[in-house]
């Protein structure tokens, strides 16, 4: 079975009203009730990024795993997953190991089977049609790319899979795969073979191979595993250019929060099969449901105190750090991101310097508090206001903004503003 064969889909009405258009050797377009795929269409053409501009449903979507213990509970991997994908969007699927991103990706491709809801392509219903027949274009970590065959073989590959009136001529092949390499800059390197490219060259053949077939919703999981620092840098920002020139709809599997929050239009951030929150990228960074979420993202990671609202003011151990418009509450997490301190001689929170980290044009003071969850504090100074000290107390102002409540127990976030 091959995921390389894009055809039509069929409408959520009807498994059974697939209609076929004459065929002409100019267009060699199909219809199903008024959806018109034409794969002639060139990845320049305005008109393919429009017809192929779809928004991907999931409804419900749930999958389960049968345990493999007899008395053993099933996995539940993704769970009751309801969201509308924007058309033409790039959307970030984030979270740890085993949250059930990938486990998504591959519902959405056809390669798993949902045990409950429904995937619609726009207004297709697509939760039981095979992969080939879906018109997505999918990129994994490892590239696939086949060792024996030139770049352009690779990029024509699932172009020469397309069988009946679906498949273009030779010419038409070649135009369009010539086409994909220059829209990913490999248009030099169509006579090499894999092994001859470096780590970011294989990956845009293998994004060249998953564009050529002008699929209406492309799949990216963890496609930048592979790459060191510098290249992931680079490759990351192929694929949101690449995204935006073509307008298809895009998929992105990372555990990696800076990748996600870099190039996304949204993220959304899973754990243990649930979606945690929804929004674009600064918006979950600035406004985090829970605690998971507020941990999950940032780096350096957000200072985790264990505090209590008394009165009207925030305590963070003997510290009265903050007036607040908060119900009284005798246990508390406080959640403060490293740009939230402000170093101040009077400062209300008094922490013991550990050391000052220099990072360029800002600097890391490191130090700790009886309260800390964490081991140790990090908060990110500008370089110009580094204590001059290396040992000793240091005392912070605290930014309400980069200050969140969450409840010890739930790590529900808790609103207050401050006074």
């Amino acid at each position: 079975m091959s995921s390389d064969i894009v055809t039509p889909i069929l409408k959520r009405e009807s498994f059974s009203d697939i209609i076929s258009l004459p065929v002409s050797k100019k267009t060699d377009r199909q219809m199903i009730k008024g959806h018109i795929y034409d794969p002639g269409y060139g990845l320049e053409s305005d008109d393919w990024k429009r017809d192929t501009a779809m928004k991907v449903v999931l409804d419900h979507l749930t999958k389960r795993f049968p345990s493999r213990s007899k008395k053993g509970e099933d996995v539940i991997a993704v769970n009751d997953f309801t969201f509308e994908i924007p058309d033409g969007q790039l959307i970030g699927l984030l979270g740890p190991s085993g949250c059930g991103k990938s486990t998504t990706l591959n519902l959405i491709s056809g390669l798993e089977t949902p045990t409950e809801g429904r995937i619609y392509f726009g207004e297709d219903d697509v939760t039981h049609l095979p992969p080939e027949n879906r018109g997505v274009g999918l990129v994994f970590q490892n590239y696939a790319l086949y060792p024996h065959m030139t770049v352009l073989q690779n990029i024509l590959f699932p172009l020469q899979n397309l069988k009946g009136e679906a498949r273009p001529s030779k010419e038409d092949m070649r135009r369009r795969a010539e086409e994909a390499a220059r829209l990913v800059q490999i248009d030099m390197l169509l006579d090499r073979r894999p092994s001859e490219l470096s780590g970011g060259q294989q990956q845009r053949v293998a994004i060249a191979r998953a564009l050529v077939k002008t699929p209406r919703v492309l799949l990216l999981d963890e496609p930048l595993s592979n790459l060191d620092a510098r290249l992931r840098l680079q490759t990351r920002e192929e694929i949101r250019r690449i995204q935006r020139e073509t307008g298809v709809t895009t998929i992105f599997v990372t555990h990696d929060q800076e990748e996600a929050m870099s190039i996304s239009d949204l993220i959304i951030v899973m754990k243990d099969g649930f979606v945690h929150q929804i929004g674009k990228p600064q918006t979950v960074y600035d406004e985090p449901c829970n605690l998971f979420v507020a941990t999950f993202l940032g780096t350096p990671q957000i200072n985790l105190f264990e505090g209590r609202v008394e009165n009207g003011r925030l305590y963070i151990g003997q510290d009265a750090v903050m007036k607040v418009d908060c119900a009284d509450r005798e246990k508390l997490t406080v959640g403060i991101r490293p740009e939230g301190f402000v170093l101040q001689e009077n400062g209300p929170l008094c922490c013991a310097l550990q050391a000052v980290e220099v990072m360029g044009r800002d600097h890391s003071v490191v130090s700790t508090h009886p309260a800390a969850i964490s081991k140790t504090i990090r908060s990110i100074i500008p370089s110009e206001e580094s204590p001059h000290v290396k040992s000793g107390s240091v005392r912070f102002r605290l930014k309400p903004f980069k200050t969140y409540l969450f409840d010890a127990g739930t790590g529900e976030r808790i609103p207050f503003s401050a006074v």
